[in-house]
């Protein structure tokens, strides 16, 4: 089976970490220029991801897989949830408030792990299977996103 489209999201969603990480680590260090960097790299790189996933993997995954509606409706929920935290991270950014930002930093991260684990266990393996004979041509239309 051809496994391009978990393996490609499966490591975006590991990039979307890294900065997250960077984030936590520049505020608890107090380095609020870093961290202004961090978030908004955080924002673009998850605001980036939902798209591809919601503009072009899960419209295509539902057209060839039914069963996916469930799931795509409820990971569509949960990256609306997460965009309201990005937005209460960049307030409290804004405010230097570090436990704020500490606090909300912690509820997206344990969200963001229960979500990529729903992704990369469910859908990413239905979109293999659903989409394999054009898999690299989704996968190169996924990264132009």
């Amino acid at each position: 089976m051809n496994d391009a489209i978990s393996t490609y999201m499966t490591a975006d969603h590991r990039h979307c970490d890294q900065y997250l990480a960077s984030f936590e680590q520049a505020v608890d260090r107090g380095e609020w220029e870093p961290a202004g960097i961090s978030g908004q790299d955080l924002r673009t790189s998850l605001l980036s991801h939902f798209a591809r996933e919601e503009e072009k993997l899960f419209p295509d995954l539902l057209a060839v897989d039914p069963r996916a509606r469930g799931p795509v409706q409820v990971m569509t929920m949960e990256h609306r949830q997460m965009r309201a935290l990005l937005d209460e991270l960049r307030e409290a950014l804004g405010k230097q408030d570090a436990p704020g930002c500490l606090g909300l930093a912690e509820t997206l991260h344990f969200l963001i792990q229960q979500h990529n684990a729903k992704e990369e266990g469910i859908l990413y393996p239905l979109a293999d299977q659903g989409l394999a004979p054009r898999a690299e041509e989704l996968v190169e239309q996924l990264k132009a996103f």
